[in-house]
């Protein structure tokens, strides 16, 4: 019998309406914060999730990546989704965990840099699409020297975050690509033996502009020079929306390729333990209940980076605790106590083998291959650390000049193009720390106009790379990252490294136009003067030709050389 409305809960009743939610349900009605917020964010953010995915299998396998990225209409608002990999594939029992329960992946518990982080990503958006489609994820995966592939379509039960399985067979298949001959033909698909295919239909918008998946494939170019790839859009309409309401043409059904630039794979970053200036109370407790470690001493030299057995044994003197207590019987007013000795001993900073940048040749090939620039630069900052997490900033400054490039203009603001891990940042820019960095910057002593507050302005597309074990985002959607005084700091720091090589660069350029400026006076009225000489002291041709070319040499001296 249902409670009237004016009749008050009692503890029984509160007690009975009360459950478990898991984290399904609650991403379920949060969607938002993963970054499904909208059609057309959502078709953005599960290709992301996919070629993210595909990207870091490839790396950790040693394998150089080749991924295909195809969009289909299958109705007004509704989309297909399909990314390919030629990675090393998914065991077959790990392919329905992956894909259908947040939450699972091998990257969470590792301190090293890597695209994903929580396990969440490709899992959500097949829970995206069979909210708004009711269909499942179709996963297609085949694992080097297996004679079949596994076709498996898993659902997520979202009151339970498990995976529901509908289909598990085996079929032929292999991850194909296209290839063209040299006169543009097609030319015969390459055929990989081993790699993962996902599917997922979904309520979606295709928009072409600055927040599109185009957009975002052409970025992750940049960030990822050893990438081959394939994209091809087909739509029921053969005409495309852009983000100005203007309607562009589409070429139906024709993959766009893009070779890679660079033909081997980025260092490795090497796993690290947690350094102890990163770790907090609750944490350093959770650490020595678990550890396998017999005495506290062995734990901190053996569970943690850059504590030496010295070390460790100083850092237990310090704090009055005996080296050889079981780790896992000390009482937490000791841990406290250990836990201020830690903070007041000096370690070493973490080791940064853990991270991957770019590079500053790669970075500055990737902008010249997008920008038509006049100038183009990038800096590396040296590896440093925020809360005991190893990190790196990366900038990379194209300058064109006005009107070289239509895309940048003279008085627009700067392109800001963000990275994280080499994933591009395309939304909730205002909110992130590197805006807030360059923001901060003061563009007008490097050769910009800039607005107080507020992003320079001028014709320049401005990279910036952070490379950490562990990115700080805002939420869950990996979109912004939160403002760390230690990474706003090391950003500034890089920025203004570029900005003096900019003005270096502008204040040559406008002295090469001043003398340009002043040549072109003299050539013009040189002849002028020349002839009132003639005239004025009767000179005949000959004498005439002289006096031109004497003049001519004393007034570029006069005017150029100073």
């Amino acid at each position: 019998m249902a409670r009237s409305e004016t009749s008050p809960a009692t503890a029984e009743s509160m007690s009975r309406q009360q459950r478990e939610i898991s984290v399904s349900e609650f991403f379920l009605k949060n969607r938002h914060l993963l970054g499904f917020d909208n059609p057309r964010k959502a078709l953005l953010t599960a290709v992301k999730e996919a070629v993210d995915n595909s990207l870091d299998a490839c790396e950790e396998a040693g394998i150089l990546p080749e991924l295909s990225v195809e969009i289909t209409q299958v109705a007004e608002k509704r989309f297909r989704v399909e990314v390919t990999d030629n990675g090393p594939g998914i065991m077959r029992q790990q392919v329905p965990r992956i894909f259908a329960k947040l939450l699972y992946g091998s990257k969470f518990h590792r301190l090293r840099m890597s695209r994903g982080q929580q396990g969440i990503g490709i899992s959500a958006a097949g829970m995206y699409g069979q909210l708004t489609t009711g269909t499942a994820t179709r996963i297609l995966s085949k694992v080097p020297r297996a004679k079949q592939a596994h076709h498996i379509e898993v659902q997520i039960d979202t009151r339970k975050n498990t995976p529901t399985i509908l289909k598990d067979v085996e079929t032929e298949w292999a991850p194909q690509f296209p290839r063209q001959n040299a006169d543009g033909s097609c030319a015969a698909p390459a055929v990989y033996p081993h790699g993962t295919a996902v599917m997922i239909e979904m309520e979606a918008q295709y928009i072409r502009g600055r927040l599109s998946v185009d957009e975002f494939l052409r970025q992750c170019l940049i960030a990822n020079p050893h990438l081959q790839l394939h994209f091809r859009v087909n739509l029921l309409n053969k005409e495309v929306e852009t983000e100005d309401g203007k309607v562009a043409p589409l070429v139906e059904g024709q993959w766009v390729s893009w070779v890679r630039l660079a033909d081997k794979l980025p260092t490795a970053p090497l796993e690290i333990k947690p350094h102890p200036h990163g770790v907090e109370l609750g944490m350093l407790m959770q650490m020595l209940r678990d550890t396998e470690s017999r005495t506290i001493r062995s734990a901190l030299s053996e569970d943690f980076s850059r504590v030496s057995s010295a070390t460790a044994l100083q850092i237990c003197e310090r704090a009055g605790v005996d080296p050889k207590a079981n780790p896992r019987r000390i009482a937490n007013r000791e841990i406290e106590t250990l836990f201020k000795a830690v903070a007041e001993t000096k370690l070493m900073r973490p080791p940064t083998d853990c991270l991957s940048p770019i590079g500053e040749e790669l970075i500055a090939a990737g902008l010249a291959k997008e920008v038509q620039a006049d100038f183009v630069t990038a800096v590396t900052r040296d590896p440093t650390v925020y809360r005991g997490n190893p990190f790196q900033v990366e900038v990379g400054l194209a300058y064109a000049k006005p009107g070289d490039d239509e895309t940048l203009g003279a008085e627009e603001p700067v392109r800001l193009v963000r990275y994280a891990n080499r994933v591009p940042l395309l939304y909730m820019a205002g909110a992130c720390a590197i805006n807030k960095a360059i923001a901060g910057v003061n563009w007008r002593n490097y050769g910009l106009t800039q607005p107080r507050g507020a992003l320079p302005v001028g014709p320049v597309v401005l990279l910036v790379h952070i490379a950490s074990v562990w990115v700080p985002f805002t939420s869950e959607s990996k979109e912004a990252i939160a403002h760390y005084p230690e990474i706003i700091r090391e950003i500034a720091f890089c920025v203004q490294e570029c900005g003096r090589r900019l003005s270096v660069h502008l204040s040559r350029r406008h002295r090469d136009a001043e003398i340009e400026r002043k040549k072109s006076y003299i050539e013009k009225y040189i002849p002028h003067l020349a002839l009132g000489l003639k005239g004025i002291l009767d000179f005949g041709d000959k004498e005439e030709g002289r006096v031109v070319t004497n003049l001519r040499t004393m007034l570029e001296r006069t005017h150029l050389e100073t």
